[in-house]
């Protein structure tokens, strides 16, 4: 595989990062979906970014100062293939995927207490399952087994998750090019729901239009289960039944991205079903896309995570006050978190090969600063539910705008640029759609 020295590179790092003892991480198990059928495997995050194997039943176990990698994973077995397609085997895939080691799965317990002996730490996923946390347990008790024969356990539990959380958070060239690939597909799929939409269809048959367009293109799932909520369902956050009527007059909130290799995109959209903004809604669209605007404006380096959140919120702010929906200062608004009843999310998180990427936000208590490779979404919105206090012309506007923002050098790269967003691109392509 021509990838093969990005992922061997990465696991070195890690173990230069951990310094002593063994790293063990695990892919995830397959789940069943019901009696004999699986849902679609996915590799577990974690253990893909450092090794770049995509079958199940697999472990990676790094010995830190020996700078040693060993992969455990599925027997070569002709027989499975023709059942459930190609495997690699322990030889083949330790010569594709650069491993020092490779050893059948079913060695694993036999062989762990081995590489656990006279290694001071034991390095894993602690508490993220109970029945990993018991085998590791196991292991542990057998190398203790032979400590009259002058063999040590490890005395140290760490969580390799944290190291590992801190290298998936700046992103190499690899996984930028396939970010953008992914966001750019994405991007694709929301112009085509755009062109597709009209009222008396229904939100799934949208959904479908994202659907095809992923695949089309290569990328090889959704990210997450796509939103597709026309009116009043806009006003639903996670909102993901997508089997409503779409009514001429109403909104389409439209939040989807696909997955590529792995690397999650995450774009939201809303447009108008019948292809043209009616003032109200227009007036509310320009300030989430202006709260927007001012949010990504403020990624650059030595920023920090929440500033996007607090440019996006004064913006918000204000036109709450300005449509009659808050009342008194901005400063009081935000004080009081009176916005919250029309804005009650925050304005981003990182983004990776999880959607909601790993990484922390605050360091020593403070928001952490945005440095170069660093990925994350902006996405604002304002979700107005029918009440007595609210003018009537404003009822069931739900509107977020989402887009993948890459930090650089010298600012930022919206990753998403190519979905429009404007009143002015929207309402010319649904035109053009619909002429």
């Amino acid at each position: 595989m021509t990838d093969t020295p990005v992922f061997q590179a990465r696991r070195q790092r890690l173990m230069r990062t951990l310094g002593q003892g063994v790293a063990v991480l695990a892919t995830a198990p397959e789940q069943i979906r019901n009696r004999d059928s699986h849902f679609p495997f996915r590799f577990d995050s974690h253990f893909y970014y450092l090794t770049g194997f995509t079958e199940p039943e697999a472990v990676v176990v790094l010995l830190a100062e020996q700078q040693r990698a060993i992969l455990f994973c599925r027997d070569k077995d002709i027989e499975r293939e023709i059942w459930d397609g190609f495997r690699f085997g322990p030889a083949a895939a330790r010569e594709t995927f650069g491993f020092d080691e490779a050893y059948s799965i079913s060695e694993l317990d036999t062989r762990l207490p081995d590489l656990l002996a006279n290694q001071p730490v034991l390095h894993y996923a602690i508490n993220h399952d109970a029945a990993w946390d018991s085998r590791v347990l196991g292991w542990l008790g057998r190398v203790r087994e032979q400590a009259r024969n002058g063999v040590a356990a490890p005395d140290q539990l760490r969580d390799v998750r944290a190291a590992v959380d801190e290298m998936r958070l700046f992103k190499d060239a690899h996984e930028i090019g396939r970010m953008q690939r992914s966001a750019d597909i994405a991007s694709g799929a929301h112009r085509r729901a755009m062109r597709a939409t009209a009222a008396g269809r229904f939100e799934y048959e949208i959904e479908a239009e994202l659907l095809h367009e992923f695949r089309l293109h290569g990328a090889q799932s959704p990210a997450y289960t796509s939103i597709v909520a026309g009116g009043a369902n806009a006003c639903v956050l996670h909102y993901v039944e997508n089997n409503a009527a779409l009514r001429a007059g109403d909104l389409l909130l439209i939040d989807a991205g696909c997955e590529l290799d792995g690397y999650a995109s995450d774009i939201t959209r809303t447009f108008p079903v019948s292809g043209r903004f009616s003032p109200a809604q227009k007036d509310v669209y320009e300030m989430v896309l202006a709260a927007q605007l001012a949010a990504i404006d403020t990624v650059r380096p030595g920023s920090h995570w929440n500033a996007p959140h607090e440019a996006a919120l004064t913006v918000l702010a204000q036109g709450m006050i300005d449509f009659g929906l808050c009342k008194g200062s901005v400063e009081g608004v935000l004080e009081s978190g009176d916005y919250k009843r029309f804005y009650m999310h925050r304005t981003g998180h990182w983004l990776g090969l999880d959607v909601h990427d790993v990484g922390e936000y605050k360091q020593a208590g403070d928001w952490r600063s945005l440095q170069p490779d660093m990925t994350l979404t902006v996405e604002p919105g304002c979700y107005i539910r029918p009440a007595d206090n609210v003018p009537e012309a404003l009822w069931n506007i739900g509107i977020r705008i989402e887009d993948d923002v890459l930090v650089t050098v010298h600012g930022h790269t919206v990753l998403s640029h190519a979905a429009p967003k404007s009143v002015a691109d929207i309402e010319a392509l649904m035109c053009d759609a619909g002429a």
